[in-house]
């Protein structure tokens, strides 16, 4: 069985869309979620096994993030 879905876009890319007609959009923007499903599915798998806290991971981005802002030059 199949759905539909209505999507809304901007006037900039419906006109560039226009430019080519030989596309079949639907299948693009079908393409595009069905790989956005999967990549969601496989980091749901992949964080269901970890056995980091929610606090543990936000530690460890509030380390990343700031090992970036040193290694730009943003904070010593």
């Amino acid at each position: 069985m199949s759905h539909n879905i209505t999507l809304s876009i901007t006037d900039e890319v419906y006109e560039k869309m226009r430019g080519f007609p030989e596309i079949r959009w639907s299948e693009v923007a079908r393409r595009a979620i069905s790989e956005r499903v999967e990549t969601l599915e496989r980091i749901e798998a992949i964080a269901s096994k970890s056995k980091l806290t929610e606090k543990d991971a936000l530690e460890i981005g509030a380390r990343i993030k700031h090992g970036m802002a040193r290694r730009l030059g943003l904070v010593k």
